[in-house]
């Protein structure tokens, strides 16, 4: 029988610093504080034959007979990549939802699962089921779009490809962030919307994903007072949430897990111990931390002795400790892992591009200016903000390719300006003088409704009749700040295969065929 500090150590997800385990999380598996890791990009990648010898000496370092880590990453694909170099490029989530096709989502996600499996890794938080909100950058083109029923079958067909091989799926961010647009990396947000709502919108993709059979659900750093009796609480903290909804009401048996607990929602690095001990007590099985190794053995001794004084029930500890054992145990049994050969192959590649073409939307194209036709005189020039995060839940600032280097890798002549991603007065008067006697301006636009100078910028081009074609590289939301504009497309992300894509089909080498993923302003919604 397990003792309230091991019950409490094996509910424990920690993360460390180092292409190589550091010692404290050596230690840590030794002694049998941690089920498992959370591998980041920024701390632990360096590439796929590193990371598959990091995890080989993270399992080597469990005691003898124990089973396997829970080893843990953010590999989303489009804006959330937690493989970088040698890794398949994914378009992402919202270029999925565009293309229409459960097919190419439960193909995308057994890639992706292969890949991981390939390189230790036994856990991917991964499908995003929440929904997009109209013009927030928070979850931009990590979701499936607005549509609950096409996420639902977006999220099922994701469970399904991830489990191929043998990885397990983490839905997330439950009960759902589509109705706020607060990031609960700095702040709690709150949804206000009933129950009957969350019923037939925010519940519907999860419950898919649980009918399909995800091992994990994440709970998000977000209060629901329709569910919580009125009360702003973190989800993580309601037994309402974690036990009452998620549980006896949708009938999830597996484990239940926490956001990171370093977020701004739950307070600073010192409240750890203390929220600890409040998610353990809701319900929650499994606590995803990222903090210093003594703060987080901290949390361990608060949760030993609230077990040991009672103040948490010791049954309902070993059922959480007992679901976290079983699913270690399950993805332990899986089949021989396949060779680093399949991470980044031809055949991933491929698989990538279809999804891309699939997906590349023409929503309008007034002036006609499709298919391309290099001009009779001068250059087309481009206009792309650089790379950038926009929440901590971003790798885009890794990204190398740009929109006129994808024109240029297809064999069309361009010159090329970048922007600030909000451009003042200054460089917006700067940008108009370069561009007034343009040919033609193809402006990539990245969450214009956050970042209005890159509106501004379009606006001044069609008010001065420069021919010009708007592209929204993230989210198709950018169409309401820049409506005077003729000719719009979505990419839906800026990874190689989303920018070539877009470059192909607007000179014609293929047809656009996505379909836009959400809904907008009824003034928007023009035939192509």
């Amino acid at each position: 029988m397990q003792e309230p500090a091991q019950l409490a150590g094996g509910l424990i997800l920690r993360a460390f610093d180092g292409f190589a385990p550091s010692a404290a999380i050596l230690d840590a598996i030794a002694g049998r504080r941690a089920a498992g890791v959370t591998i980041f990009r920024s701390r632990n990648v360096e590439s796929p034959a590193q990371l598959r010898s990091l995890s080989a000496s993270l399992q080597a370092a469990r005691p003898h007979g124990d089973p396997p880590l829970l080893i843990a990453t953010d590999q989303e694909g489009g804006q959330l990549q937690a493989i970088g170099e040698g890794a398949t490029a994914w378009p992402g989530n919202l270029a999925l939802a565009a293309s229409g096709s459960e097919a190419l989502a439960e193909g995308a996600a057994a890639a992706i699962g292969r890949e991981l499996a390939a390189m230790g890794v036994n856990v991917i938080y991964a499908p995003v089921c929440d929904l997009l909100s109209d013009g927030s950058a928070l979850m931009g083109t990590r979701t499936f779009g607005d549509d609950p029923e096409l996420a639902a079958r977006m999220v099922a067909a994701s469970v399904r490809g991830f489990a191929t091989d043998g990885v397990g799926a983490t839905l997330k961010h439950f009960p759902g962030h589509g109705a706020v647009v607060e990031d609960s990396h700095y702040v709690l947000p709150v949804a206000r919307v009933d129950r009957a709502t969350l019923a037939t919108r925010e519940l519907i993709p999860f419950s898919a994903g649980i009918e399909a059979g995800a091992d994990l659900v994440m709970l998000g750093h977000l209060a629901v007072p329709a569910l919580t009796g009125g009360r702003d609480v973190p989800a993580c903290f309601a037994p309402e949430i974690a036990e009452e909804l998620l549980r006896d009401e949708m009938r999830f048996a597996g484990v239940s897990m926490s956001d990171a607990l370093d977020m701004g929602a739950l307070g600073g690095p010192e409240d750890l111990p203390g929220n600890a001990v409040s998610i353990v007590a809701a319900g929650v099985d499994l606590l995803l931390t990222v903090h210093e190794p003594e703060l987080v053995d901290e949390a361990i001794e608060a949760v030993t002795l609230a077990i040991a004084d009672r103040r948490l029930d010791m049954a309902a500890v070993r059922a959480s400790a007992s679901r976290v054992i079983d699913l270690r145990r399950r993805l332990g049994d899986r089949v021989e892992p396949p060779g680093l050969e399949v991470v980044g192959c031809a055949e991933h590649a491929a698989l990538a591009r279809e999804i891309a073409e699939r997906a590349v939307t023409l929503v309008r194209d007034r002036a006609g200016i499709v298919p391309l036709r290099p001009p009779s005189s001068g250059r087309p020039v481009v206009v792309s903000p650089a790379p950038a995060d926009l929440t901590p839940a971003d790798t885009s600032s890794y990204a190398r390719l740009g929109l006129a280097d994808a024109f240029r890798e297809r064999g069309f002549s361009v010159d090329e300006l970048e922007m600030p991603m909000n451009p003042g007065p200054d460089v917006l008067q700067a940008l108009r003088d370069r561009l007034v006697e343009a040919p033609l301006a193809i402006i990539g636009t990245v969450d214009a409704v956050m970042h209005p100078g890159q509106a501004r910028l379009v606006d001044l081009l069609v008010a001065d009749g420069v021919p010009t074609i708007a592209v929204a590289l993230r989210t198709p939301f950018d169409l309401a700040a820049y409506p005077s504009v003729q000719t719009h497309a979505c990419t839906y992300g800026i990874q190689p295969p989303n920018l070539l894509a877009l470059v192909d089909a607007l000179t014609g080498q293929i047809p656009f065929r996505g379909q836009l993923p959400v809904r907008l302003d009824s003034a928007l919604e023009v035939a192509r």
